[in-house]
């Protein structure tokens, strides 16, 4: 099988935008003093986006083991009836993003850290969470509810992350 070896990215609002958003305190004429003045809401950095019947968005917790590079992708997945979204519950949290058009596509790969998060759009292909470092919670924004809402395929080609 060929390997094909992902360049890592910064995770910028701006690369990510075709995948979905990046959750992170930008400025923005959206902000706004919330709470007598004591905080600052940084306003709608993601939107919850669920279809099919009885669903519901839900907010969980995933703690994932650390992965050693180089890393092998060698599958996606994608939900089809929700929005997911992700923010490390420890912001020092580094971690990768990989995320692709389509499965026949060249997967592109980001470094997530200092606190960022990232909504996948509904039905965005993606791997699932590559966390670096050590142990990490992510507080999870996902779908609930009956119906498939999870599609995996395997890759023809091997991507390989070396290193960040």
């Amino acid at each position: 099988m060929d390997i094909l070896t992902l360049r890592v990215e910064l995770l910028t609002p701006e690369a990510f935008a075709p995948f979905g958003d990046v959750i992170a305190p930008r400025e923005s004429e959206a902000n706004h003093a919330v709470n007598a003045g004591t905080a600052v809401r940084f306003h709608a950095l993601g939107t919850v986006d669920v279809v099919g019947d009885d669903a519901r968005a839900l907010i969980s917790i995933f703690r994932a083991q650390p992965r050693a590079l180089p890393f092998d992708v060698i599958m996606l997945e994608r939900h089809p009836l929700g929005s997911q979204a992700f923010v490390p519950m420890d912001p020092r949290q580094r971690y990768i993003v990989v995320v692709a058009e389509s499965p026949e596509s060249q997967p592109r790969a980001f470094l997530a850290a200092n606190g960022q998060g990232v909504n996948y759009r509904r039905g965005c292909w993606h791997h699932p969470l590559i966390a670096l470092d050590r142990e990490s919670d992510f507080l999870v924004v996902d779908r609930g509810g009956t119906g498939v809402n999870c599609e995996e395929v395997s890759l023809s080609v091997r991507c390989r992350i070396e290193g960040v």
